[in-house]
């Protein structure tokens, strides 16, 4: 069995979902870890409250591109096929529903 990595972690569910979601569309497979203990928010230490995103070692650089190129600081994407932006917390296009991924020059 291949080595995994761990990609990010954090106590937001949604957003650990959204990442793998668009990891997952272009083609990177990814483990969610943690998420069960989320129904224990305040009784358990801070620390074990993450989810954390695991992928495999080979993976590893591609998803962590993804990541990184995935602009933060901005509050929209532009599709890739019809152009149209959309905004963050979308996942499909609002114009043509093309699924959101990040595409490099």
């Amino acid at each position: 069995m291949e080595e995994r990595n761990r990609m990010v972690a954090g106590g937001n569910l949604l957003q650990a979902h959204t990442w793998k979601g668009l990891l997952e569309a272009c083609g990177i497979e990814v483990q969610l870890k943690g998420e069960a203990l989320l129904g224990g928010i305040g009784e358990l230490p801070v620390d074990l409250q993450n989810v954390e995103l695991w992928v495999p070692e080979s993976q590893y650089e591609k998803a962590k591109a993804q990541l990184e190129s995935l602009n933060t600081e901005s509050p929209q994407w532009q599709c890739v096929q019809c152009h149209e932006m959309n905004e963050d917390s979308f996942e499909l296009c609002w114009q043509c529903s093309a699924e959101r991924c990040v595409q490099h020059n």
